[in-house]
């Protein structure tokens, strides 16, 4: 299956295809200003369980703190979306990826230590978590090596093994951090730009059938807690005060809520304090136990179409890179959504993966904030000249 077809025809890979920087007027009109409102939506809902979940006026240092990065991550994605010639990012999207590669191997040797991982780097005013980036970095570097090779019937298995290599060299790096929740990432987002560049069904199904017959080594390879985890997903009850703990009090959050929730500042399970990590991993429990079904899925909603914007913005892309780096954003986005969920529902193991735009932290939300200024100026630089997508 391929999505490099626009309208029948094959984009062009040249870069004397790319228009010229459009003038200032003319990239107003086409940004996506509705991709834009949705993302300030999604913040403000976000800011205001937040306040919630860390107990109101008692922690408002907390919440303007992330209003702060918020505001920060904002005008770095206005940046990008405005600023520059859209041929720079594919022109240097291997130095990206080269430089990340390069600060993955430096966290190994000096980065710092927290909560039992080797993540961060202290950059003295704050630190920096360079797997986040690799996120993005590996989304533009496929993009620019599929852009480069005019493949007419589809992906197959011998044009992978250097997109491949790509994904697994950054994989390992970040498994030795340790950090499953984005080494699962990296790998699926990854992947999705593969499919998307034309890989076959065939080749799909291949993939996932080496996939289940690998489980069973990387399983030996696994540290002791993230085998816990796993078992937890399945027997959460076996240790209710211990691994389980977690899960269990997600859950009974959760179905608390009911269809309407329990009100604004009224949750028990997270002012209680039987919740744990309520500001950051399991922030859509407090939603859900506040505000109910219909507050979860309005919030479900609004992530729905987000993703539903990006894929237009990669569907309208000038050239192959526009297109592959709006999809694999496009999914960074969408699949770190699900995983939260997931996992805080019980449905997937937890992972550490923060709920984009909500989640309290900086890392995730400069990370997603950048995926979202690229789309933006892959949008301004779309075939649909005078208008937004």
């Amino acid at each position: 299956m391929s999505l490099l077809n626009h309208g029948g025809h094959r984009t062009s890979i040249l870069a004397s295809d790319i228009e010229d920087v459009p003038a200032l007027g003319e990239r107003l009109a086409r940004f996506p200003w509705g991709l834009l409102f949705l993302i300030l939506m999604v913040t403000g809902i976000g800011l205001g369980v937040l306040y919630s979940a860390v107990g109101g006026g008692e922690n408002v240092s907390l919440l303007l703190r992330q209003l702060g990065r918020f505001g920060g991550a904002l005008t770095l994605m206005l940046m990008l979306a405005f600023v520059g010639d859209y041929r720079l990012f594919r022109r240097y999207a291997y130095v990206i990826y080269g430089i990340t590669l390069l600060l993955l191997i430096l966290v190994l040797i000096k980065g710092s230590v927290g909560m039992g991982a080797r993540r961060w780097l202290d950059l003295g005013l704050f630190r920096f978590q360079p797997s986040e980036v690799m996120k993005v970095a590996l989304v533009l570097a496929l993009g620019r090596y599929f852009h480069d090779r005019a493949i007419s019937k589809g992906v197959h298995w011998r044009d992978i093994w250097t997109p491949a290599a790509m994904i697994l060299v950054p994989l390992g790096l970040i498994v030795q951090q340790p950090d499953l929740g984005t080494a699962v990432m990296v790998s699926v987002v990854g992947c999705v730009v593969v499919f998307a560049a034309g890989l076959s069904w065939k080749g799909v199904f291949a993939g996932l059938a080496t996939l289940g017959l690998s489980l069973p080594m990387a399983w030996n390879f696994m540290h002791d807690y993230q085998q816990q985890r796993v078992r937890t997903l399945f027997f959460p009850e076996e240790d209710p005060l211990g691994a389980g703990y977690h899960i269990i009090q997600s859950k009974i959050a959760v179905g608390s809520g009911g269809v309407m929730g329990k009100g604004f500042m009224a949750g028990s399970q997270s002012h209680l304090d039987f919740l744990p990590e309520r500001h950051t991993d399991f922030i859509f429990s407090v939603l859900a136990e506040e505000w109910g079904f219909f507050g979860a899925l309005f919030v479900l909603l609004l992530y729905m179409l987000i993703i539903l914007r990006g894929l237009m913005i990669s569907a309208s892309a000038r050239d192959r890179f526009g297109l592959l780096v709006g999809v694999g954003l496009t999914a960074l986005f969408g699949i770190q959504m699900v995983i939260n969920i997931g996992m805080v529902l019980g449905l997937l193991p937890v992972v550490g993966i923060p709920l984009p735009l909500v989640s309290y932290g900086g890392s995730s939300l400069l990370t997603v904030m950048i995926a979202m200024g690229l789309l933006a100026h892959i949008s301004i630089h779309s075939r649909h000249a005078g208008h937004s997508v």
